[in-house]
C-alpha cells in the first residue's frame, strides 16, 4: 500500500455464522455482535475519516482455534482487494506446522497470508509462550517469512518480554496495546511493561481495542490519551499503527467513535508521524506494499 495518504485498519475481523460458530460470542455482553460480519459491513460502518484519509486497506484477522477458518479467510481475501493481508491460526505446537503453512499459502488468497495469532489471553500456563513445542513452532514462522501477533493480558507481559528476548529476528506486534486495564484505571503496572517490551527494537504495537477495554458507555478520548502518550513515548510513531478491533468495538461505540479519538491523537502529529500510524507501520510489518521493505527482511 504505497498512497502516502491511505489510511489502513491493521487490525479487524469479520465472521459468518452460517458457516462457522463463535462460541466467545455466546455471552450477555456480547450480544450486540452476535451476528455476521462482512467485508461489506465493515465499509459501511468506517465513513469517518482520519487525519483526512479515508479507509483503503486492511488487515483481517482470526478469531478462532482453527485452520479452516484461515483458510475460509484466505479465501475471502483473495476475492476482496480490501482485505490486503491475513494473519491466521495454526498449531504451533504441531511438528507439521510447517507443512501446514505451507499448504495455507498454495490456496486461494494463500499469498495474503502475513502472520498468525494465538490466543495466549486464554492461556492458563503462564510460560506458555516459552514451551518448547511453541517455540519451534515461532521458529517455523520465522524461517518462513511471517510475523506473530501476541495477544495478551497485561499481567502476561512477563511471557511477551520473554518471546522478544529470544527471538530477535521474528516480527512481533503487540495486539491492542497489551489490554491496558482502562475500566480500573491503574495503569503503572501496564506502562512499566510497555516500556520493557518497547526496548526491543523488533517489535511493534497495535493502536486497537482499547475502547473495550475501557466503560463501553463512558469512555472519552480524554481517558485514552493516556495510554495514546505512553504508546506515542514508549514506542514512537514508527512503530505504531492504528486498528479498529471492528466489529468487536461496536460493543463500545463503533468504528468511527474510535477513528474520532484516534484523529484527536493524531493532532500536532508531523505528517510523517500520522503516516507511520496510519499505514506505514502496518504496510512494513504485513507487507503490504512491493516498494517498501518488509519487517524482518533486507
Amino acid at each position: 500500500m504505497s498512497d502516502d495518504r491511505a489510511l489502513i485498519d491493521a487490525h479487524h475481523h469479520v465472521w459468518d455464522l452460517a458457516r462457522r460458530a463463535q462460541p466467545w460470542l455466546d455471552v450477555p455482553a456480547h450480544t450486540p455482535i452476535n451476528r455476521s460480519f462482512r467485508p461489506g459491513d465493515l465499509r459501511s460502518a468506517a465513513t469517518r475519516p482520519i487525519a483526512g484519509r479515508s479507509l483503503a486497506a486492511t488487515v483481517v484477522v482470526q478469531c478462532v482455534a482453527s485452520v479452516d477458518e484461515t483458510r475460509e479467510l484466505l479465501a475471502l481475501a483473495d476475492g476482496d482487494p480490501l482485505l490486503a493481508a491475513v494473519v491466521g491460526w495454526a498449531d504451533l505446537t504441531s511438528p507439521a506446522l510447517g507443512d501446514v503453512l505451507d499448504e495455507l499459502r498454495e490456496g486461494a488468497g494463500g499469498g495474503r497470508l502475513r502472520a498468525l495469532r494465538h490466543l495466549v489471553q486464554d492461556e492458563t500456563d503462564p510460560d506458555w509462550l516459552q514451551r518448547p513445542a511453541v517455540e519451534r513452532g515461532l521458529r517455523t514462522l520465522q524461517a518462513r517469512g511471517l510475523g506473530y501477533d501476541i495477544l495478551i493480558r497485561s499481567h502476561q507481559f512477563p511471557e511477551a518480554i520473554r518471546l522478544a528476548r529470544r527471538f530477535p529476528e521474528l516480527p512481533v506486534v503487540l495486539d491492542h496495546a497489551g489490554k491496558p486495564p482502562l475500566a480500573d484505571g491503574e495503569l503503572s503496572d501496564w506502562e512499566r511493561n510497555v516500556r520493557v517490551l518497547a526496548g526491543f527494537p523488533h517489535v511493534r504495537c497495535k493502536v486497537s481495542g482499547l475502547v473495550t477495554e475501557a466503560d463501553h458507555e463512558k469512555w472519552s478520548a480524554a481517558g485514552l490519551r493516556p495510554v495514546w502518550e505512553v504508546l506515542a513515548d514508549a514506542f514512537g510513531a514508527d512503530r505504531l499503527m492504528f486498528g479498529s478491533d471492528w466489529p468487536v468495538c461496536v460493543l463500545a461505540g463503533g468504528w468511527n467513535r474510535w477513528a474520532s479519538a484516534m484523529d484527536e491523537f493524531l493532532t500536532g502529529a508531523s505528517p510523517g508521524e500520522t503516516d507511520a500510524v496510519l499505514r506505514r507501520t502496518a504496510t512494513r510489518f504485513y507487507g503490504l506494499s512491493d516498494t517498501e521493505p518488509r519487517e524482518g527482511t533486507t
